[in-house]
């Protein structure tokens, strides 16, 4: 099941060239000279419905490329990903400037820079995150990646206005839950203490409009995973039926259990009575489990 089939706000905020030049000059306020002409929008585009596309890629004059994701949770998959991310977009460059890679001479490439704006609550002193030392130890091998980590602390103008956008929204939908009630209440706070007011007064009923059909697919998600899950459950319940029907034997009936318990993350009690065991029977189970242990 594809996740990334909706715009998100920050999508939508930055497909806008004027909101753009904000988060470069966020990103680089010392370039003063760079307007709105000198940036081209170049996120990935899916091909396919399954397809690994990026929250956010610019290039800036030919000379550099920026890619940005957005993260409520932080995970170091991120780093791997947007390798992945820049990988294609160099590739798609190429193909683009028919760029002779065979040639004897070097070509010139656009400089890439790489971002995580993260909005969740975890903390971090984290200000980068390296391939070399969340995978492999801090040993240098072939490949090096480097990802600046923005958060609430180390954030600023538009950056910093959309970290605060989402833990308001987030906010809210303790309150009301993930409704359009708590995205209503999110945007008037926002507007009220000049949050991306700008852009919320031009485009709140987009905004609700997104936040809303985002709400839905991590439902429909969630219920996706939990249908997974039983579907799991239920094949291993009929495996190890079969398996036991078949052995028939006290010791490979336990083991049955044991893996059952491992697999699923259950109790012995749990297992048990999942697999349909006698409850007359369960107590010899039980013996042998905590013998084990």
């Amino acid at each position: 099941m594809n996740r990334k089939i909706k715009d998100s706000v920050f999508t939508r905020i930055f497909k806008i060239k004027k909101y753009l030049l904000q988060l470069y000059q966020a990103l680089h306020p010392e370039d003063t000279n760079t307007t709105v002409d000198g940036l081209d929008i170049i996120t990935l585009a899916p091909i396919f419905i399954n397809d690994m596309t990026n929250d956010l890629g610019f290039a800036v004059k030919d000379k550099l490329f920026i890619l940005v994701e957005a993260q409520s949770t932080l995970s170091m998959n991120i780093i791997v990903r947007s390798f992945m991310y820049l990988a294609r977009t160099y590739q798609e460059y190429f193909k683009a400037t028919k760029k002779d890679l065979y040639s004897t001479k070097s070509i010139k490439i656009p400089k890439p820079e790489l971002y995580v704006v993260y909005t969740g609550d975890k903390k971090t002193d984290k200000e980068v995150i390296s391939l070399s030392e969340e995978f492999f130890g801090g040993e240098q091998t072939a490949i090096e990646v480097r990802v600046k980590l923005i958060t609430e602390k180390n954030g600023n103008g538009i950056i910093s206005q959309y970290i605060v956008f989402s833990k308001v929204i987030d906010a809210q939908a303790k309150i009301y839950g993930r409704t359009s009630a708590a995205v209503q209440a999110a945007i008037n706070i926002c507007k009220n203490e000049n949050v991306l007011t700008e852009f919320l007064e031009e485009y709140e009923k987009e905004v609700v409009d997104i936040m809303i059909d985002l709400f839905d697919q991590e439902e429909m998600y969630k219920i996706h995973e939990e249908n997974l899950i039983a579907e799991s459950r239920a094949k291993a319940i009929k495996e190890g039926r079969a398996e036991g029907r078949a052995e028939g034997e006290t010791g490979a009936t336990h083991r049955i259990i044991i893996r059952y318990m491992k697999k699923h993350n259950v109790s012995a009690h749990e297992a048990m009575d999942d697999l349909d065991i006698p409850e007359l029977e369960q107590e010899k189970y039980h013996a042998l489990i905590y013998r084990d242990k």
